[in-house]
């Protein structure tokens, strides 16, 4: 049975992903309860109730699933005890099995190769002998902590094993994992929706451009050919069915130079690369969401446009006052999405603008004009 407006949902984690999740299902006419410790939550803000406790509460838990027909979650670093405990209640999506494989690299890439899709050779790193065993290893190589890194952090690059080792003990002797360094053409990724029946449902593939680890730009259509494109959604839409997934998530890939796709990560969750939806699509990857855990069709998620989409970090805001924005909404085609984020940092995503054009170059070049007008 579809969980039809106006029921409650519940969402673990108040970020900015799940900001417009709650934007998302409201519009639709869900009430919304979001679970999430920062008083300043971009979602909190939102939401039509705002629990602010730790994601371990018990009663705040106990409250979720009384009030929410089911419940889900904007990042992957939810407890697993915690989805354990409300699955017994409520349905869950996606399920904690599926969002504690990319909790761990090494189990998620263990996990990719386990379905016959190939990877960065890599090997998993818990102690220096693992490193010393590793001396044919190919090296330029990037050391990653297992848990916890995202967005470029817990990550060292390495030219040698006697840099790795040093990597290693910069990491404070974590589990790891070592990955071979890949003579990279694109990187690319896809967003895709998965119902309890099984059914799949992609975005176009998103052509991704990273600077210091955290993603810049994102284009759609991506410049690759269509037999590769599909080759990406097949590959995600059998890591969604391994996983048993429910709801939306992202597969990040990496093209190499001979024009082999190799997997990258698994996001169970929506995703930064699949922002463009917001505008460019009929459907939104948080319309999409709404619609995976509520049983629901999963309406259009063509492109109408193409489009750039360019993230917003807090470098850009100056010491006092804010960035001048009406460089944005003086541009034709150019939507800005700010996430109420109270303070701005450096590398803090605070928030993206998408720009529609005719075709994908013509957007890049408004992008691009508009970047050093809020530098």
């Amino acid at each position: 049975m579809a969980i039809l407006p106006p029921s409650t949902l519940g969402i673990l984690g108040g970020g900015q992903l799940g900001r417009m999740f709650v934007c998302a299902a409201r519009d639709l006419g869900y009430e919304v309860i979001v679970l999430d410790p920062s008083p300043d939550s971009p979602a909190g803000s939102m939401a039509s109730e705002h629990l602010q406790t730790a994601y371990d509460d018990q009663q705040s838990l106990d409250y979720l699933a009384e009030h929410c027909a089911v419940i889900t979650t904007e990042f992957e670093n939810v407890p697993a005890a915690t989805m354990q405990y409300l699955a017994q209640k409520k349905p869950v999506h996606p399920r904690a099995e599926a969002v504690a494989v990319s909790q761990n690299r090494i189990q998620e890439k263990t996990f990719i190769q386990s379905l016959g899709l190939a990877t960065s050779p890599f090997i998993a790193i818990e102690s220096e002998q693992d490193l010393a065993r590793a001396e044919e290893f190919a090296y330029p190589a990037i050391l990653k902590t297992a848990t916890l890194g995202y967005d470029g952090k817990g990550q060292m690059v390495c030219a040698s094993a006697a840099e790795a080792v040093a990597a290693y003990r910069t990491l404070g002797q974590v589990a790891c994992v070592l990955e071979q360094k890949i003579d990279l053409a694109r990187e690319v990724s896809v967003v895709m929706g998965r119902n309890a029946d099984g059914q799949s449902f992609s975005f176009p593939l998103a052509e991704n451009e990273h600077t210091n680890g955290i993603l810049d730009v994102s284009m759609v259509p991506a410049a690759v050919q269509p037999e590769l494109a599909q080759q990406a959604r097949q590959a995600a839409e059998k890591l969604a069915q391994g996983l048993e997934y429910v709801g939306v998530m992202a597969v990040e890939f990496f093209i190499d130079r001979d024009g082999q796709l190799l997997v990258n990560e698994i996001a169970p969750r929506t995703h930064n690369t699949g922002h463009y939806t917001l505008d460019a699509c009929h459907s939104s990857q948080f319309e999409l969401q709404v619609r995976m855990i509520c049983g629901l069709p999963a309406g259009l998620l063509q492109c109408h446009s193409p489009v750039a989409m360019l993230n917003l970090l807090g470098d850009i805001w100056p010491e006092q006052g804010i960035p001048p924005w009406d460089a944005v909404l003086n541009t034709d085609k150019a939507f800005l999405h700010l996430y109420g984020k109270k303070q701005a940092r450096k590398g803090r995503k605070m928030g993206h603008i998408n720009f529609l054009a005719k075709n994908v170059e013509q957007a890049r070049e408004t992008l691009d004009r508009t970047r050093t007008l809020l530098a």
